[in-house]
């Protein structure tokens, strides 16, 4: 850096507003609160501008802000203007709102809205339920607390400004017949009315526990909506129902566009023109047993200098050539970058490209020759990476292998089918794999040890078992090599001095470290008091909580204390795998970022024409924004039919005792992971013990005030079920376990942390206030 530039970021870095000034803005602020409105206020210049943006990602990742479109709110609390959802009438007929956006998880239920009454303009129509509004709030301030106790006189007021579209046309629910012939739908969106009305007439002859989609209809002025079903789903707890009810919940597509299916169609093989052939390299993939499409092929060989001598390793990853069937612009591609990534869930897969692509011409499979894009990484006997080119090129995979299969074969247990490519495949590939592993564990990457669980469905898609598979050396074998391979592309775009689209993952913030810090403090284990943290640091603590009782607590809040990686067309480097530059290479049939970055190195590498156009160069910020939104938008649709699924699965089992750990507290209560089967659930504390409940923040643990006994995250508990709701995949507990005894120094530590002194200020139980149903999905 010059030390021109040098100079600006100084003066831009001292211009640069804090963290609690933009918290404070946002509060005074009467209008939209964003980027543009923050820089302004504070006259930061380009350069200041670019440091804000950082700034108000961080503050978003450790949730002291709401991005909401392009605004800007506390987490928890209103703007003083925002759009709400309309969802009832109270007994005056007033219209009942409730935030547009809301975190019912970490703030509870969101706060209802009494909305004054509103004069249609020329032909707009009177707001109704269901309709979707923007509010300005009336009275108070925007930062106050706005719940109540139930009071509707206490309720806030908000004045409509103006009614947007309705939120939605149609809806999903479960119906419910009535002797009548008419029928209700129990509503899978959490916002909406429990209670939805279908007329006589307009039921499509559907039946008590079926899963419809249904056409909202607009009733009166003072009646609720009601809804005409359009489309009959079948059996809640059919193959492929739960998923869909998640689909739906998140705007997932699903089924393609007509132009886009009829360019797959069109679409013929790739030929060999212009390509390097490494069809005579026996590639192989290793992936999940039940996988149908293949990114990925792996090869590695001795890596000899002049004289013949092994020096070192070769590694060949070929990656299947997207690129060259979804071209920039057309149908095909617009499809998948709405999509953003291929959803995974226990009963199905939604696609990022029709199946004749993701399953057939793109993929990797046994003995076909598919066009591929190449990194060849050479490593030297230290497992340090010393060269790399990419091809483009022809390859044919030899086998097709389970990571179960090629570890056993690797072990000395080959089958008849994997026996024949032990020695000329399997075996170099281990053999740089340790090399490789050698230098990573030099590199220290974060190692939390975080097992996860997978559902297995029957044959009509219901729970069958929860299992934890085993991780082997084969799994780690892929992940490393593809890790390198996604360096290696990286750095070939940053040498030709061509953009991108990096995966990133920033360092944890200053206050994170901070809570973290305090928490560890309370176990005797110390961090260092430092703001730049390597990883190293973490995992020497994870080191010494291993096999201890603590493991499991200590990983967890080690975890909760990291960033969320993204995408980002600006580089701020990896923490998580302490790396400088990292981008996604190795799965383009599932993820855009990696279509975008294989376009990018045809077009620096003059592989092609059909490369990263200059249009889709200058949408680059706009595009890791997208697809970093629909990698969120599917964790959250595949983690929520997970629970409707396991919710489903212990439905009947209302009254069962079942051995669990708390995996989260709050002021309402605890959540809790079920041992056997990784359910999550809540419990209220109001309903724990006679005891009024402190919440220590910092020890992350409620305390009982009259006991002195505690439960903290982490800790294993005893807990019956009481109540599951399969359509909202929610689980209530209650506990039996009578926690931990505190001893007087850390009961005395407890209650300072929790802001109180011992004997000071009225107790009150820290369960929810009368009159508010706790909503929000348990679970994290």
């Amino acid at each position: 850096m010059s030390k021109r530039s040098k100079a600006a970021s100084h003066k831009a870095a001292s211009k640069l507003p804090s963290r609690q000034d933009i918290l404070d803005f946002i509060e005074k602020s009467s209008g939209k609160t964003g980027k543009r409105e923050i820089a302004r206020a504070f006259g930061l210049d380009a350069v200041g501008r670019i440091a804000l943006k950082r700034l108000l990602r961080e503050m978003s990742t450790e949730g002291l802000i709401d991005k909401t479109g392009r605004g800007l709110s506390q987490p928890g609390q209103l703007n003083r203007t925002g759009i709400m959802d309309v969802i009832a009438r109270d007994d005056d007929g007033d219209l009942i709102a409730v935030p547009a956006e809301w975190d019912q998880a970490d703030h509870g239920a969101p706060p209802r809205i009494v909305l004054l009454p509103y004069k249609p303009r020329g032909r707009t129509p009177a707001p109704g339920i269901g309709d979707r509004v923007l509010v300005r709030l009336e009275g108070r301030e925007a930062h106050e607390d706005w719940h109540s106790e139930g009071d509707p006189q206490e309720l806030p007021r908000g004045r409509i400004l103006h009614v947007l579209k309705s939120r939605d046309v149609t809806i999903l629910g479960v119906f419910h017949e009535q002797p009548d012939g008419s029928g209700w739908l129990e509503s899978v969106d959490k916002k909406r009315p429990d209670e939805i009305l279908v007329p006589k007439g307009q039921t499509n002859d559907a039946k008590t526990g079926e899963l419809v989609e249904a056409e909202l209809q607009r009733g009166k002025r003072h009646e609720a909506r009601s809804a005409r079903i359009i489309r009959r789903i079948g059996d809640l707890k059919s193959e492929g129902a739960i998923s869909l009810i998640a689909l739906y919940s998140h705007d997932i597509p699903i089924d393609f566009p007509e132009t886009a299916v009829a360019e797959v169609e069109d679409i013929a093989p790739i030929g060999p023109a212009g390509r390097t052939d490494l069809t005579a390299l026996p590639f192989i993939t290793i992936d999940p047993a039940d996988a149908k499409d293949h990114d990925d092929a792996v090869f590695a060989e001795p890596l000899l200098d002049n004289g013949g001598a092994e020096v070192g390793h070769k590694v060949w990853v070929a990656i299947a050539d997207v690129a060259a069937y979804v071209r920039p612009a057309s149908a095909l591609d617009r499809a998948a970058r709405i999509r953003g990534n291929s959803v995974y869930f226990p009963d199905r897969v939604v696609p990022m490209l029709p199946e004749r692509l993701s399953t057939d011409l793109c993929s990797l499979r046994e003995n076909e020759i598919r066009p591929a894009l190449v990194a060849e990484m050479h490593f030297g006997a230290d497992g340090r990476k010393t060269k790399a080119i990419l091809h483009r090129a022809m390859i044919r995979s030899h086998a097709k292998l389970a990571y179960e299969e090629a570890q056993s074969a690797i072990d000395g247990q080959p089958d008849d089918r994997t026996k024949r490519f032990v020695e000329p495949v399997l075996r170099p590939l281990w053999t740089a794999y340790r090399a490789l592993a050698a230098a990573r564990d030099a590199r220290s990457p974060l190692d939390l040890n975080l097992p996860e669980r997978r559902l297995v469905l029957d044959d009509k898609g219901h729970v069958d078992a929860v299992v934890t598979p085993e991780r082997l050396d084969a799994h780690r074998l892929i992940e490393e090599f593809m890790i390198q391979a996604n360096v290696a592309a990286a750095e070939a775009l940053e040498s030709q001095g061509s953009k991108l689209i990096y995966r990133v993952h920033d360092q944890p913030s200053i206050e994170k470290l901070a809570s973290l810090r305090d928490f560890l403090s309370t176990l005797s284990i110390k961090l260092a008091s430092t703001h730049q943290i390597r990883p190293q640091a973490f995992n020497r603590i994870l080191a010494a909580v291993a096999d201890t009782p603590v493991e499991g607590l200590v990983n967890e809040v080690v975890l909760r204390s990291q960033s969320q990686a993204e995408y980002a067309a600006e580089n701020y480097g990896h923490f998580g795998l302490n790396l400088l530059r990292y981008a996604h290479f190795t799965s383009p049939i599932r993820r855009y970022a990696d279509l975008i970055v294989h376009r990018a190195l045809i077009t620096a590498l003059k592989l092609g024409d059909d490369g990263l156009t200059e249009a889709e160069t200058e949408q680059l910020d706009d595009t890791s924004a997208h697809i970093s939104m629909t990698e969120r938008r599917a964790m959250a649709a595949e983690r929520e039919t997970t629970d409707r699924l396991i919710a489903h699965f212990l439905a009947d089992r209302i009254g069962a005792r079942f051995s669990a750990r708390v995996s989260g507290v709050t002021r309402a209560g605890l959540f809790v992971r079920l041992a056997d089967t990784g359910a999550d659930g809540f419990i209220p504390a109001a309903t724990i013990g006679g005891d009024y409940w402190r919440y220590d923040q910092i020890g992350h643990q409620l305390v009982g005030d009259d006991t002195g006994r505690a439960f903290r995250l982490g800790d294993s508990v005893d807990v019956r079920l009481t109540e599951a709701a399969p359509v909202a995949g929610a689980l209530r507990f209650e506990l039996l376990s009578d926690g931990r005894k505190l001893s007087g120094p850390e009961r005395s530590a407890a209650r300072k942390r929790s802001g109180r002194s011992q004997d000071g200020g009225p107790r009150r139980r820290a369960g929810p206030p009368r009159g508010r149903r706790q909503g929000g999905r348990p679970g994290r």
